[in-house]
């Protein structure tokens, strides 16, 4: 997953922001704030770090620093805007470049701020968020909807074929124009004013929205107090419950965190089936009732959304997201749903009768609840491919599978090198700071890795650039990946899940995305693509960890470094398309709310969360009550509080891409950096610096099929 800074989530995502001249801070403005700043100690955010590619200085930056740093970076970009509106010619140089120069102290601050308040969260830090949030969308309404600013836009835009422009100038207008037009530009004085209204609540909510979660997160634990409860687990995992617990203030108990998705990993080993459903019910009702409730949030959101897609010209949100992403409608992404329903369910059922004669099987006299299935699903898969997961888990030592595995492979498709810099301070004791080389020496970026769960860290995992990669400002990146993987206690090794191992591939998929970019101007570069097409590139790593070259190279065991046995690895390939059934139906599920939540009209309220997803399930055929969506609304942060509003089906979308792309790349060679410099040249350099399909043509040769797909997932008929 991607998460962009603030400033570039609103300018990219959200779009519905602008600028009247009278809004700009004047020079004084900013000279005063410049005074204080100098009064400050130098405020280390005022500045670009003097360390390499501006990797900001954690050491040195604190909470007292960010607020004088976004109110300076208000107010600079405003004066800079003021002063491309203030020349009397109109060229692309004065007018879209410069856009692109500005604001560098705001793109500074919020990046740093939007990383440090996800991955350390503080009462200070959440205050600071509801306090910039709202502001920082005024800020954009300042830009975007700025009369004079749009109608010089709205002049190179319509002079662009006679400008001669180079084939990335064309394209970065193209880009900007469509950024003015969906952000209200055309809109009129009482419509504008309308959308700013909307921009600022929607900035209110989804802050809430994201912080009500963070505090569920702490909040619903369970608590067990008798070991015996925690049959099926291992000594290891029992150790850092207790460790948790004593950590809590709960000594002699056993604390079991929530993961971010419906579904728990721990529900497959647990024997106790009262534990289990407390666990799982403790996921699926998070934040729908008491002082952390998100249940008139998500309502008013959906509301909010189609209020502003009506103003803007647009039948519903769903309408107007998908006309900037490569699907271009609802109905692409629903047709697309639907054309695999019936053999997604037919798998989904057979699946469910393997279960139900397994609980018979084991003496069970109950039908299959949510909290069963993956507890039986594991037994099933023993039985099916004779695989234990925990045989598994003792091969997939973290370290070894971040630099034998993921690093390995990064080297040996692209030719980079992953380096550590112990002199770079980071944020936080178990990030660790690395340089990226190329093949030929050159240094391309400034890596962190953040690998590890801890209190005050947002659930799930993403990507994020503290500097984005261009040449015009003469920026080389500097990215970060987050993970929440449980740590084991001081002086034993973290071994991993084969899903955590594919998560690490992932996310470095988009760290590459934005390391190896090669384009001039940052609006373009990198992950700053469409939904639909920004996970390809991370999905298209994923398979690289079961590669038989990769594997072999860091699937050893954590004791006696054997490697992994031929019929052990046997197993978990033909593994992979198990449960895929209700795998693809919890994703589809999930997705499929997510549009119809993004479908409605802004006088449709909706009061009951569990009813609405229910309906919408049955509506489309997908409803199974033992198999849920691996996200509920009110804890579904893609949809809710983060950028995937009508386009967490992104997901599935890019996989086709990854899929296709994946098997094109085994037909030529597989692991070889002859098929990797292609992939390079053609997805990950160009970033968004052309149309999408044609760099995917261009690497490939051809637009994608679902074949590759369908067969990747085990849903082929055949």
């Amino acid at each position: 997953m991607i998460r962009k800074s603030i400033a570039a989530a609103i300018s990219s995502v959200l779009l519905l922001g602008a600028c009247n001249s009278q809004n700009v801070a004047p020079q004084s403005a900013i000279s005063k704030l410049q005074s204080t700043a100098q009064v400050d100690l130098t405020n280390p955010l005022l500045s670009p770090s003097s360390l390499q590619y501006q990797a900001p200085d954690f050491s040195a930056i604190k909470d007292k620093h960010i607020a004088p740093a976004f109110e300076l970076g208000f107010a600079q970009q405003l004066a800079e805007v003021d002063e491309i509106t203030a020349q009397k010619t109109v060229t692309f140089e004065n007018t879209i470049v410069a856009l692109e120069k500005s604001g560098a102290q705001l793109t500074r601050v919020s990046a740093y701020f939007s990383n440090i308040s996800a991955t350390d969260s503080t009462p200070t830090r959440r205050t600071l968020q509801q306090k910039f949030a709202p502001l920082m969308a005024q800020h954009y309404d300042n830009i975007y909807l700025n009369e004079q600013l749009f109608s010089r836009v709205q002049h190179i835009y319509q002079q662009r074929d006679t400008l001669k422009l180079d084939a990335e100038s064309l394209r970065l207008t193209e880009v900007y124009y469509k950024r003015f037009v969906r952000a209200g530009a055309k809109l009129n004085a009482d419509q504008k004013s309308q959308i700013r209204m909307l921009n600022k609540e929607h900035s209110q909510l989804t802050t809430q929205f994201s912080q009500n979660l963070l505090k569920e997160t702490q909040n619903i634990a369970v608590l067990v107090e008798d070991r015996t409860q925690l049959k099926g687990l291992n000594d290891k995992q029992i150790d850092a419950m207790s460790a948790a617990a004593e950590n809590a203030g709960h000594t002699g108990k056993y604390l079991i965190s929530i993961t971010n998705t419906t579904r728990q990993p721990i529900l497959a080993q647990l024997e106790n089936r009262a534990l289990r459903e407390r666990i799982w019910l403790a996921s699926a009702n998070r934040a729908r009732s008491g002082e952390t409730s998100n249940t008139e949030i998500v309502s008013r959101l959906a509301q909010n959304r189609a209020e502003r897609a009506n103003i803007l010209g647009f039948d519903s949100w769903a309408e107007y997201g998908l006309s900037a992403q490569m699907a271009q409608t609802p109905e692409a992404v629903f047709t697309m749903f639907s054309d695999m329903t019936e053999q997604l369910m037919e798998n989904a059922a057979l699946e469910t009768q393997a279960i139900e004669e397994k609980i018979a099987q084991k003496g069970g006299d109950f039908t299959v609840q949510p909290w069963d299935w993956a507890y039986y699903a594991e037994l099933v898969r023993q039985d099916k491919y004779a695989l234990d997961e925990s045989t598994v888990r003792p091969y997939f030592e973290f370290n070894r599978v971040l630099k034998d595995g993921v690093f390995f492979t990064m080297k040996a498709l692209y030719g980079i090198e992953f380096k550590p810099r112990p002199d770079l301070p980071v944020y936080h004791p178990d990030v660790t700071a690395y340089e990226v080389f190329d093949h030929d020496g050159t240094s391309l970026a400034i890596f962190y890795a953040d690998y590890f769960a801890r209190q005050g860290k947002r659930g799930g995992a993403w990507m994020n650039s503290f500097v984005d990669q261009s040449h015009l400002l003469d920026q080389t990146p500097v990215v970060v990946n987050v993970m929440n993987i449980a740590k084991a206690p001081k002086g034993q090794p973290t071994l991993l899940s084969y899903g955590e191992v594919t998560t690490i591939f992932h996310e470095l998929g988009h760290g590459i995305h934005g390391m190896l970019s090669d384009v001039n101007y940052p609006s373009l570069a990198g992950t700053a693509v469409s939904r639909d097409f920004v996970e390809f590139p991370s999905t298209f790593e994923e398979d690289w960890a079961i590669h038989p070259k990769v594997i072999a190279n860091y699937a050893k065991h954590y004791q006696t470094n054997a490697a992994i046995p031929h019929e052990l690895l046997d197993k978990l390939v033909k593994s992979r398309s198990f449960n895929q059934g209700f795998d693809t139906l919890e994703y589809v599920a999930a997705a499929v709310v997510d549009m119809e939540w993004h479908s409605l009209k802004p006088e449709d309220k909706i009061t009951d969360l569990e009813a609405f997803e229910q309906k919408v399930l049955k509506k489309h055929d997908l409803y199974l009550p033992h198999i849920q969506p691996r996200y509920k609304s009110a804890y579904f942060s893609h949809s809710m509080g983060g950028g995937y509003s009508a386009g967490y089906y992104a997901y599935m979308w890019s996989e086709i891409l990854a899929a296709d792309a994946f098997a094109y790349v085994q037909s030529q060679g597989g692991l070889n950096r002859k098929i990797g410099k292609l992939y390079r040249q053609n997805i990950l350099e160009v970033g968004n610096s052309r149309p999408l399909m044609e760099s995917y043509k261009a690497f490939r040769g051809q637009e994608p099929t679902t074949d590759a797909l369908l067969k990747r997932r085990g849903l082929n008929a055949n």
